[in-house]
């Protein structure tokens, strides 16, 4: 019979263990998304962001085209990582691109999570492509979108069938502080839920306000 231990799974996100790859949040691509309105896209791209900056997290912002087809990254994007080298490549799968592969292998990190634009597109390559190199592959399915809901479900579905781990863009930032002891992050989380997870935010800020500052719950 198996002895249970209080230890985290294998599986769980650590900050010290990923680095997170934003693929092509730009203004053409967000255009013709229909699987996720453009406003909680943005909501929640910005939250994953900010939980990956505040926890240390390398991130990587990519590009596609920008000056001839996809435009600019998103303005929260610019305004959060202001000094961040932004590769601008001319393939669809950012995998293949040998300065975006370049700065995956100088983060030193055997997990990759991903979000961005095309998820059947953008996202499927490097997803794929990163699994066959032996790359642990996350995808945060809400912060990713595609012209239509069946072109996105598919995406992901072929993605999972592959060994992608699918999660959304609350349960990253949660996973990444995973214990309301842990002080030191304690208001970058609660800060970030409540400026951008809906719902769960309001939560937060009622647990607060009842408790003098402590909020917590699952």
């Amino acid at each position: 019979m198996p002895q249970a231990t209080a230890t985290a799974g294998k599986t769980l996100l650590t900050p010290a263990d990923h680095a997170l790859l934003l693929i092509d949040h730009q203004s053409q691509m967000a255009f013709a998304t229909r699987s996720i309105d453009i406003a909680s896209l943005r909501n929640n791209v910005a939250l994953i962001a900010k939980g990956a900056s505040g926890f240390q997290v390398p991130v990587l912002l990519t590009t596609v085209a920008e000056r001839s087809f996809s435009g600019p990254l998103f303005p929260e994007l610019q305004a959060l990582f202001p000094q961040a080298t932004v590769l601008d490549r001319t393939t669809m799968n950012a995998w293949e691109d040998a300065a975006v592969v370049a700065e995956v292998n100088r983060t030193g990190r055997g997990r990759i999570v991903l979000a961005g634009l095309w998820t059947s597109v953008c996202i499927v390559g490097p997803a794929l492509s990163a699994l066959d190199q032996w790359f642990e592959v996350y995808v945060v399915t809400d912060a990713c979108g595609d012209v239509s809901d069946e072109a996105h479900e598919r995406a992901v579905t072929r993605m999972v069938q592959a060994g992608a781990r699918p999660l959304t863009s609350v349960q990253y930032l949660l996973e990444l502080q995973r214990d309301w002891a842990r002080g030191e992050t304690y208001a970058l989380t609660t800060g970030i839920a409540r400026e951008h997870a809906g719902g769960y935010g309001l939560g937060i800020q009622y647990a607060g306000a009842m408790f003098g500052g402590h909020e917590g719950g699952h």
